[in-house]
């Protein structure tokens, strides 16, 4: 009997210490050791290989190494990985499940320490052989790296009963450990457990008042013996003051890198002319989707600044035809993506300097890649004049469209102008028809898309059309096969009259260089001077698709060498820009008081129920206010209001379309009939007795079982939708 009883304590002590430890203990359940990874677990996070920061000794032949040690700054907080080097020199297997590495700063916290999902099922390391297993944990802002030490234990039950660990030793962080990779040196990436050498070729820089845009040649070797894909890796400039600032990968879509071959990416983006541009470094992370963390994965510190000599974007020059001497100025050189190519855009300014006015020249020109590949060009007059008066200047842009898959290092702007000669038929040829005035060098490099980091807002000040774009917040709406992605984009009317918003046509790009084009709403009424207009960016998505790290391309519909009038189709689009999207908000208001509709804002109160021998009611007050100098096209939003009693089954809900919250309208004679009834609808203003109603005449017979409910409120778009407030609520008692 004593026996009996002493096994029965020491398995509730046993239990009882599992519990404790929580997440820093191994999943015994799990015989590999790992912790169990969270759902929807798929992609394999690489590795970088940061220096070893020292050992632990097993026994004479075997021991732990502790390497790869980063850590990588969050919202609120930061992220540490770290890599354990499991040597077992031993003549027998090596269970690591009998062993853990534990986290602790030197001021004693204790800190949860999990294994990476993709390192879950490394347990067993056979004799004479080693194994790498990788960490991750969360720490405070506050926290650095040299505060950290490391130790590695063993669990042991006959050990004291508080702790049941043996400490076999532990790993501070030198002072002078860093992770950083020299300027001028290469750094080795595991993807998939292959070896890819990672090095800064170059740095090139641009500079607006506004922003430098900062483009980083970055080349990967891959020195390993099978074809490894790029991960979707996120790229980062991180300044000295540690800001970070996301850089845009260029043709990185599906890139595979074969053995013995390497691949130069061209990273770009923007960064504020007030920070400081010593001690720049690369960041490269992986987002762990189902960690819902950016691991990181390199640090690189760049070199000096290359020259950018034989670029003449910026450079003036001068022309002289029969009507007088223009100047010339090729300011922008973009490649855009377009269905299945891409668009070659050169933007230029055309200025009179001299004291008479001039007419515009009749224009012409072409493209000319890497001194051999001539691409057809489009003249687009993105200002509407007709002539340049004295110190006067226009915008243009031509357009030539290639193969997105097309590669080359140089592109020259060949400008023309037509002289007016045709052959006998009448028929004007267009290459004995044009005579040379210009030739514009660009890199390919360069060909830079102004990136807009979020919170900035981007101008465009051509004549007539002078407006401001912003990006306001991304929402993702769920569906049962796919998701709906959108971007509230804020236009800003900046001319003295009231004004047409411009059509616009944009694209996503995920951090894996995919682009999915945006459909846009439309404005058709005309935006008040300093009004704003909200457009609503939407794209589908496959269901649970990472939606970290992207950006959205906006530029303005051309069609036939205009731009887009309001019943035309685009061909093309010029001026374009593009934004980092934000995190997405995914918090759920545990109330219904001031809920952010944009441009709207609503209240419910007053909420009570009844059942009767009809069906379930519901009634609310509730008040909606609008933003009257926002205008919105609110086609194909909604507003759910669902009650939910998972308990008895009871479950209904009503939609409330977004373009009836106005109210309605006056009918032809005037009067009010043809007006909303706010008990029926939602409208703006403040109201009483708005009606939810279910018919069930079985339901009073659940009286005596019903006792709470979840009210909940979805924002719903094309069909799908998004949880943004809940509450419970008790049956038949009235909750403001």
């Amino acid at each position: 009997m004593n026996s009996k009883r002493k096994r029965y304590k020491t398995c509730i002590v046993l239990l009882a210490a599992v519990l404790a430890f929580g997440s820093a203990l191994p999943a015994f359940a799990a015989e590999s050791g790992g912790t169990t990874p969270p759902s929807g677990t798929t992609a394999t996070v690489s590795t970088g290989t940061a220096p070893a920061i020292g050992q632990v000794a097993l026994n004479a032949a075997s021991y732990f190494e502790i390497k790869n040690v980063v850590m990588m700054p969050e919202q609120g907080n930061k992220t540490v990985t770290f890599t354990v080097g499991v040597h077992n020199g031993g003549a027998t297997d090596l269970q690591f499940i009998d062993y853990w590495p534990r986290l602790r700063t030197k001021s004693g916290n204790q800190i949860s320490v999990r294994v990476l999902p993709q390192d879950k099922d490394k347990n067993r390391i056979p004799a004479k052989s080693s194994q790498d297993i990788s960490f991750y944990a969360t720490v405070n802002e506050s926290t650095d790296l040299q505060d950290l030490i490391f130790e590695i234990i063993k669990w042991d039950f006959s050990m004291p009963e508080a702790d049941f660990v043996r400490k076999i030793g532990d790993v501070s962080i030198p002072d002078d450990y860093t992770v950083v990779t020299p300027a001028g040196k290469a750094h080795t990436i595991q993807m998939a457990s292959n070896p890819v050498k990672g090095t800064i070729k170059k740095v090139l820089m641009s500079k607006n008042e506004k922003n430098y845009t900062p483009t980083i040649v970055l080349n990967l070797e891959n020195v390993g013996s099978k074809s490894v894909a790029v991960p979707g890796y996120q790229y980062l400039l991180r300044t000295s003051e540690g800001y970070m600032y996301p850089l845009d990968a260029k043709a990185i879509k599906d890139l595979t890198l074969n053995p013995q071959t390497n691949k130069d990416i061209d990273l770009t983006g923007s960064v504020p002319v007030s920070v400081s541009t010593e001690g720049w470094q690369l960041v490269i992370v992986q987002n762990a989707q189902d960690l819902k963390l950016n691991l990181p994965i390199a640090f690189f510190a760049l070199p000096a600044v290359s020259d950018t000599d034989g670029v003449d974007t910026g450079k003036a020059f001068s022309f002289t035809n029969k009507a007088g001497t223009y100047t010339a100025q090729l300011n922008t050189v973009q490649r855009l993506p377009w269905e299945d190519q891409d668009i070659l855009t050169a933007g230029f300014t055309l200025s009179n300097k001299g004291p008479e006015a001039l007419p515009i020249p009749d224009l012409t020109g072409y493209f000319k890649l890497d001194d051999n590949v001539k691409v057809e060009a489009k003249l687009v007059r993105t200002d509407n004049v007709i002539g340049l008066a004295p110190n006067a200047e226009a915008q243009f842009q031509f357009i030539g469209k290639i193969p997105y898959t097309s590669q080359f290092g140089k592109v020259k702007l060949v400008l023309q102008e037509k002289t007016g000669s045709g052959s006998s038929d009448g028929k004007t040829d267009q290459q004995t028809a044009a005579s040379d005035l210009l030739e514009f060098v660009h890199r390919s490099e360069l060909m830079n898309i102004p990136y807009n980091n979020f919170g900035e807002t981007y101008k465009v000040t051509n004549v007539g059309r002078s407006a401001s774009y912003k990006v306001r917040s991304i929402t993702t709406y769920a569906g049962e096969t796919a998701d709906t992605f959108t971007a509230l984009l804020e236009v800003g009317n900046l001319e003295t009259r009231a004004s047409d918003i411009s059509k616009l046509l944009g694209y996503f790009k995920t951090a894996q260089g995919r682009y999915y084009p945006a459909a846009i709403s439309e404005i058709k009424t005309k935006v008040s001077p300093d009004g704003k207009a909200l457009l609503l960016l939407s794209t589908n998505i496959a269901k649970g698709f990472p939606t970290s790290g992207m950006s959205v391309i906006i530029g303005e519909a051309v069609t036939e060498g205009k731009l887009t009038e309001a019943d035309k189709k685009p061909d093309a689009y010029v001026n374009a820009a593009a934004y980092w999207l934000p995190q997405e908000d995914f918090t759920v208001k545990k109330d219904f008081k001031n809920i952010d509709l944009v441009p709207y804002q609503l209240s419910l109160s007053n909420i009570r129920t009844t059942i009767d021998g009809v069906g379930v009611k519901l009634k609310l007050d509730y008040e909606l206010t609008k933003d009257l100098m926002l205008t919105t096209n609110m086609e194909g939003r909604k507003l759910i209001l669902e009650l939910d009693d998972a308990d008895r089954k009871i479950k209904f809900n009503k939609e409330f379309d977004f373009k009836d919250f106005d109210g309605g309208s006056p009918d032809k004679q005037g009067t009010a009939s043809n007006k909303l009834d706010p008990k029926d609808k939602i409208v703006i203003g403040k109201h009483k007795d708005l009606e939810l109603q279910a018919d069930d005449k079985n339901l009073i017979f659940e009286v005596s079982y019903v006792k709470k409910f979840k009210l909940n409120l979805y924002d719903s778009f094309q069909g799908q939708k998004k949880l943004i407030a809940t509450k419970e609520v008790e049956w038949f008692v009235t909750t403001e």
